[in-house]
């Protein structure tokens, strides 16, 4: 049995959005503005002490969302990644939150100011980039659109040690169908990301057993309704996993205000997979 670096658990700061508060909306488009805004509330806690609260739970995998960087200097990205290397934590990905391969009109303009955050996820250890695949209605002309642009970023991230990765996220990507046509199109140079929780039950069960054999990491998204926890959803989202025989490591994304403290619901979706493991070891075997 394979096992892997750092474990089998990564958090993403979108799970703390609450905990951490500001964000700093980052964009290719030069009518936004990065400046702070807090549409969560203050916060209470800053980014660079994300590694140490995260190793002391035990987990040793973090996903970095590009609006919680609070600066983009050098020497800020220099103290992140130490404090990452203080905690033993990886920084597995880098999240790219805007941008769109896929639009008519902006589509060269964003994948170029997505090539610009290689430079940033080099700088800070990470080991993928995650970036939008696309927001269009997925038209033949705006998959091949996409396909052409992310075959491009994929090209430019080679020798950075960092891979680029797309998820089953937005319009673009609404089923199998199109995620497998546009992975065939990219032909090895980008990746995926899987997403439990981006596209809609019932279908999404079928969906994802097709497409997680191709998933280099997975967002582990659990639903949650009035009573907590959907469990019936997480376990079949986790045994299609098991079908597709996907071995890598689980993001943690707790999108929920049932609790209030966010690290309950983080600790609670990774004793549900640490009990499914258990359950079946045969299961999700890295």
């Amino acid at each position: 049995m394979q096992i892997l670096q750092n474990g089998r658990f990564a958090v993403s700061t979108w799970s703390l959005h609450r905990l951490l508060g500001a964000i700093y909306a980052y964009s290719p488009d030069p009518d936004k503005s990065a400046a702070p805004k807090e549409p969560y509330g203050p916060g209470a806690a800053a980014l660079i002490d994300m590694p140490a609260a995260l190793a002391a739970r035990g987990i040793h995998r973090l996903e970095v969302c590009s609006f919680h960087l609070p600066s983009l200097e050098a020497s800020y990205i220099g103290e992140l990644r130490d404090a990452m290397a203080a905690s033993n934590v990886l920084l597995q990905t880098l999240l790219v939150e805007d941008g769109d391969p896929s639009h008519p009109e902006t589509a060269e303009r964003d994948v170029r100011w997505m090539a610009e955050w290689i430079d940033i996820a080099t700088a800070l250890g990470a080991q993928k980039m995650r970036v939008i695949a696309g927001k269009q209605k997925p038209t033949e002309e705006n998959l091949s659109r996409a396909a052409r642009h992310l075959g491009w970023l994929g090209e430019q991230a080679e020798g950075s040690g960092v891979r680029v990765v797309v998820e089953n996220w937005f319009d673009l990507l609404p089923s199998p169908v199109e995620m497998n046509w546009l992975l065939d199109r990219l032909d090895g140079k980008v990746g995926l990301n899987g997403d439990l929780g981006n596209w809609a039950a019932p279908a999404k069960y079928e969906g994802l057993a097709d497409i997680m054999r191709r998933a280099e990491i997975c967002h582990a998204k659990a639903d949650y309704g009035v009573a907590g926890l959907d469990a019936d959803d997480y376990r079949k989202c986790l045994e299609m996993c098991g079908r597709a025989s996907y071995a890598g490591p689980f993001t943690l994304i707790y999108d929920s205000a049932f609790f209030p403290d966010e690290w309950d619901g983080i600790l609670l979706q990774k004793a549900f997979i640490e009990d499914f493991l258990r359950e079946a070891p045969t299961r999700l075997t890295a």
